[in-house]
């Protein structure tokens, strides 16, 4: 099988296939970010690496069988105030994927992105011709994390205007705690918030990153322990402040964040922490990438 990976950051796209036993004959990926490519090189050294998206051209590839790839999100994202949408510098690169789409013909394709507003997942679902299957990995992983997955891949169903939807199935609830992934420490939550590139930002051992978890609930922080959870659990905001103790909380390890993204342990070791959390934030979730993958004849 001949693979065109799109947006492939540290290609998510291989690790997914080789778990759902499917044989890669050519995988050529579009990627721009150097730690990125660093990592993929790293674990898939044959990856043939294609650059911009811009620059890619299909008349100068051989038959794609599937294309992939997660368009970036950011102007769909409900943290962007503005919003753009499709019309977004950023997001607006799905157009990018539907011509490589119209250009390759393959026999599959899946697109994956986040939650958006309906002018725009009606938009992309009329362009690609199916409606997506929606699946949260909180089914396989130790975290929250929904999304849309525009595939042809596996059964479907028309209804009566000959629209499609994707009738994946959802996964095996596999009942993953976020203790259960923790090297150490404790936490409160029984899933981990959706892991974001923002991890790569997060400054964990501060103030303000406690202030931030137990005020207004954001962001993932690991306690030393569940005493230390409960002791700051009864406190005011003020009383947070003069008795927090640097070594009471902790930002996510590298290998958690692995766990986090079912991606195998010590994929991205070959780069440091923040930066593997920038591509482990815009990554995907490997089982679930292989769940659909499975339903490939």
């Amino acid at each position: 099988m001949n693979v065109l990976s799109l947006f492939d950051g540290m290609s998510c796209g291989q690790i997914a296939l080789q778990r759902a036993g499917i044989k890669v004959k050519n995988y050529f990926a579009s990627e721009i970010k150097p730690h990125a490519i660093k990592v993929t090189q790293h674990n898939f050294p044959n990856t043939v690496q294609l650059g911009s998206v811009l620059d890619v051209k299909g008349i100068d590839l051989p038959k794609i069988d599937l294309l992939i790839g997660g368009s970036p999100c950011q102007d769909f994202s409900s943290a962007n105030k503005e919003k753009l949408g499709l019309q977004g510098e950023k997001s607006g690169l799905f157009y990018e994927y539907l011509r490589l789409l119209k250009e390759c013909k393959p026999k599959y394709f899946l697109l994956e992105n986040v939650a958006m507003d309906n002018y725009s997942y009606q938009a992309i679902s009329e362009m690609l011709g199916t409606y997506p299957t929606n699946i949260n990995s909180e089914l396989v992983s130790g975290q929250l994390r929904q999304r849309s997955y525009w595939t042809n891949i596996g059964p479907e169903y028309l209804d009566l205007f000959g629209n499609r939807y994707s009738m994946i199935p959802q996964p095996k609830n596999k009942n993953i705690k976020f203790q259960d992934i923790l090297e150490d420490g404790y936490t409160d939550r029984l899933k981990a918030r959706c892991l974001l590139e923002s991890e790569s930002r997060n400054p964990g051992s501060t103030f303000s990153s406690l202030r931030r978890y137990m005020i207004m609930g954001f962001i993932n922080v690991i306690f030393k322990d569940k005493e230390t959870y409960e002791k700051y659990s009864k406190m005011t905001e003020e009383e947070m402040k003069v008795n927090f103790v640097d070594g009471d909380i902790r930002k996510l390890t590298q290998t958690e964040m692995e766990r986090l993204q079912t991606v195998p342990s010590g994929y991205t070791s070959i780069i440091k922490r923040n930066e593997a959390a920038c591509l482990l934030g815009d990554g995907w979730t490997i089982d679930i990438i292989s769940h659909i993958f499975s339903f490939i004849k």
